[in-house]
């Protein structure tokens, strides 16, 4: 079986995101490291089941 994953951080301008897509492992990995260059902080990586996505409240 598969494992989802979606993404969650903080924008350099302080505002709490998560992804709307969800990625295999190494996708997943190599978009954190995306947005940790971006600027952003307090990046995780979450498991999810097939079909849900994190929330954050903005």
């Amino acid at each position: 079986m598969m494992q989802n994953y979606a993404l969650t951080w903080t924008t350099p301008d302080g505002k709490p995101r998560a992804s709307a897509v969800a990625y295999d492992e190494a996708s997943a990995g190599h978009r954190k490291t995306d947005l940790e260059v971006a600027g952003c902080t307090s990046v995780e990586i979450v498991p999810v089941k097939p079909g849900h996505l994190p929330y954050v409240q903005a």
